[in-house]
């Protein structure tokens, strides 16, 4: 099969407008999730829960839907094109959005984020592959820095934008403002994006080249150890994003602040990425991803000890956790286009299989530590701290088999 990233069709599209309709095409995944956070606490007094930590199924559901999404919306994309997987992705978010409006329980609330997740699968697995037909290597690497540095503004306003409607409605109405959102990115990609995938590069979608695909993917040891670090990582995280409302609203009582602090955090995130675009090209992936994950254990080592010793007051938790945010912001983009960077010929079903093993990893990892939660930052910053050591091992096996392929090259 040929990878045709070196010789992409002829674009219509600035690549600064490509960056910004790509990053925001991801970001339904963040608004999604952070427009809701601050509803969190409204949901469980409106709606009735066995348990407090039950609300952040709410988060989770959205994840197992998206990863189911993904394994369906690769292959579609390889052969029917990313635009139609596109629409296809936009219209069941549309609908799940739908569901969640209307929705007086917590079965008919999951039910609309599982759809929900179905549907973003298909923005989030058309952009890495649209992002991958154009480019590759550490271009591709720059590119997806960039991405994750717009895509990550989200995050630090969505909390605000939900914090903004609970002030005038009903938590039920961040439904609508996803609805408007999405009917946005959908007319903005009708008219401005070309469809990045030619014909004559189409894998039909047959059950056979599913599971070559799938095979090919799976048997990749460089690809394989970079999807498991994506799931350890993003699992470690996600702990975070589970109970962030109740860290902040509950053990340190910040109220509406909750929104500023959050948003803050997500523009450290932004940083790093922007800083990823610098030096990507000159320092390589691996050593940015090695640095920035040391960076991971040794604040969470240093952290855990201190609240050994005493309880954390808010100030400590947010230089703790603006570290997390820089060093993840170093890690997300590159480990993402190091699982990616060998299956150039094909990139919907590696998204796909790569995007649905994470996300299932890291939702179970995630939800774990969520409900986990006990009026503590130990259980999260224990996750971050195991799972980041883990995490270094994978990335150092990853790059000594590399290494012993070079060696046998030569």
């Amino acid at each position: 099969m040929t990878d045709y990233s070196t010789h992409p069709v002829p674009s219509r599209i600035s690549s600064g407008e490509f960056t910004l309709l790509v990053a925001l095409m991801m970001s339904i995944v963040a608004i999604s999730i952070d427009a809701l956070l601050p509803a969190l606490g409204f949901i469980s007094k409106e709606i009735t829960l066995s348990h407090p930590n039950q609300i952040q199924y709410v988060i989770s559901v959205l994840f197992l839907g998206m990863a189911f999404g993904q394994l369906i919306c690769g292959p579609l994309s390889d052969a029917t094109g990313r635009k139609k997987v596109l629409y296809g992705g936009i219209t069941l978010f549309f609908c799940g959005s739908t569901i969640c409006f209307f929705a007086t329980t917590i079965e008919g609330l999951l039910i609309g984020r599982f759809i929900q997740g179905l549907g973003v699968a298909g923005p989030y697995i058309s952009a890495i592959s649209i992002v991958r037909d154009k480019y590759a290597g550490n271009e591709m690497a720059r590119i997806m820095s960039l991405v994750m540095m717009i895509f990550i503004m989200v995050p630090a306003i969505a909390p605000s934008l939900g914090q903004a409607v609970l002030l005038i409605s009903s938590w039920h109405y961040i439904f609508i403002l996803y609805i408007a959102y999405a009917l946005a990115i959908g007319i903005w990609i009708f008219w401005r994006l070309e469809e990045t995938l030619p014909k004559e590069y189409r894998i039909p979608f047959t059950r056979t080249g599913f599971f070559e695909g799938f095979k090919e993917v799976i048997s990749n040891y460089s690809t394989m150890c970079y999807t498991l670090c994506m799931g350890l990582f993003f699992g470690s995280f996600m702990g975070y994003l589970n109970s962030s409302q109740q860290i902040f609203q509950e053990l340190f009582n910040t109220g509406k602040m909750f929104t500023v602090y959050f948003g803050v955090l997500a523009l450290l995130f932004g940083a790093a990425s922007m800083v990823n675009a610098r030096f990507v090209q000159k320092w390589g992936m691996e050593f940015l991803c090695s640095r920035a994950t040391w960076g991971i254990i040794g604040s969470s080592s240093i952290f855990l000890i201190l609240q050994l010793l005493m309880p954390p007051s808010l100030w400590t938790f947010l230089i703790y956790a603006a570290v997390l945010f820089f060093c993840f912001g170093l890690v997300f983009g590159n480990v993402n286009a190091m699982a990616m960077e060998p299956m150039g010929h094909v990139a919907g079903i590696a998204s796909a299989v790569i995007g649905a093993s994470s996300s299932i990893l890291s939702m179970a990892i995630g939800t774990a530590i969520g409900q986990m939660f006990n009026n503590t930052l130990i259980p999260m910053t224990c996750g971050f701290l195991f799972l980041a050591t883990f995490c270094l091992v994978i990335l150092n096996l990853a790059k000594q088999r590399k290494l012993a392929e070079a060696d046998n090259v030569v």
